[in-house]
């Protein structure tokens, strides 16, 4: 009708790397919105997805095919995924035309796991960002295989591709560490589970690093990207199993407290769903110990029996320095100090993530 007010949308961009469940991911939340009453709707945005398991509202592959692409042009599957989006980007008129009669809905939207695509590359980010002119309110919510938690060098890989992923997207964020049933079949977890979803003191995972030879030469380097997360302070994970009800509705409360949905009227929500919203992180800590009894086997080493065995070594490195003081005279203390209490950087002022890490690899390899 003319002059009628738009109706806000609600929705969930769920985008990650390749095998991290995606497709999963919206299959099971779509059934657990439908039995919640919610009307959903399903929306994949990967010209690469075919089999789809659940009920499509909406195929980009009706408007572009990657197939097609990489014959037309001899382009490779990544540049024709790329090609695909650019295509997209230009003609989104015809995906709002898709959309608009389906407001009302709940959208899922099934995004391609080309890691560019959400890290650097323009086409996703300007598509989410025509949907928020559309008054469509979304959370990206972006989903890790929890089995890099079990290596420490690939977690800290995982922790700076969500960073620049958060950055990039510019849209309300829910990070979820997937296959949580799975998380132990490739090897067990140095610490307990709420220090990788939390992103507790990173130290601990240098010194494992530095356990290992191959990984003892880059430490300069690992340190700097640490850093950077920790200046940034923005990284932290809710694990799921799409399998548990529990965790699926922890899942859904996170990402609707973020896109405002919890807070609207669509369902008469009362006071007490409001604040419920509102007292998740209690909610958040104990389901997490609960996932670390379910799913995790017992672990004999924890946060505070490492942070004990930290403060040893340096209380041995303190008496190491002690002993170099009496054989070599103050000015090795005076370089120590000088390196030891030297001011962390700030937060950078550009949000270009990649300048700022530029920066601090040159200033490591000097």
């Amino acid at each position: 009708m003319a002059g009628a007010a738009p109706t806000t949308a609600f929705g969930q961009a769920v985008i990650g790397p390749p095998g991290s469940g995606k497709t999963t991911y919206c299959l099971g939340m779509s059934e657990f919105l439908r039995a919640l009453g919610r009307r959903v709707a399903v929306v994949n945005l990967d010209p690469a997805n075919e089999g789809l398991p659940y009920e499509c509202a909406v195929d980009v592959g009706e408007l572009v095919g990657l197939g097609d692409v990489m014959d037309a042009l001899q382009l490779g599957p990544n540049g024709g995924l790329l090609y695909c989006m650019e295509y997209l980007e230009a003609n989104l008129d015809w995906l709002r035309a898709k959309l608009d009669p389906l407001r009302g809905h709940y959208f899922l939207f099934d995004c391609p796991g080309q890691v560019e695509l959400c890290t650097h590359h323009g086409a996703l980010r300007s598509i989410f960002s025509q949907m928020t002119q559309w008054d469509l309110r979304l959370t990206a919510v972006h989903l890790v295989d929890s089995h890099y938690c079990t290596d420490p060098a690939k977690f800290i890989s995982v922790l700076c591709t969500s960073l620049a992923t958060m950055l990039h997207v510019e849209l309300p964020h829910v990070n979820l560490l997937s296959k949580m049933d799975l998380i132990e079949h490739y090897g067990k977890l140095a610490f307990n589970l709420d220090y990788y979803t939390e992103v507790l003191d990173l130290s601990y995972l240098l010194d494992h690093l530095a356990s290992d030879p191959f990984f003892r030469h880059y430490r300069q380097l690992n340190e700097k990207l640490v850093q950077l997360i920790e200046d940034y302070s923005l990284v932290s994970f809710i694990p799921l199993n799409i399998q548990d009800k529990e965790s699926i509705q922890q899942v859904l409360q996170a990402v609707d407290k973020a896109n405002g949905y919890c807070f609207g009227v669509q369902e008469q929500r009362s006071l007490e769903a409001m604040m419920s919203a509102a007292m998740g992180a209690d909610f958040h800590f104990s389901s997490t110990l609960g996932l670390q009894e379910k799913y995790l086997a017992p672990s004999e080493q924890s946060v505070e029996q490492e942070r004990k065995r930290a403060g040893e070594r340096k209380s041995s490195a303190g008496q190491k320095a002690r002993t170099q003081v009496s054989d070599r005279g103050p000015l090795r203390t005076r370089t120590r100090q000088s390196r030891l209490q030297r001011p962390r950087a700030g937060v950078p002022s550009s949000p270009d993530l990649a300048l700022h890490l530029l920066l601090q690899l040159e200033s490591c390899s000097a």
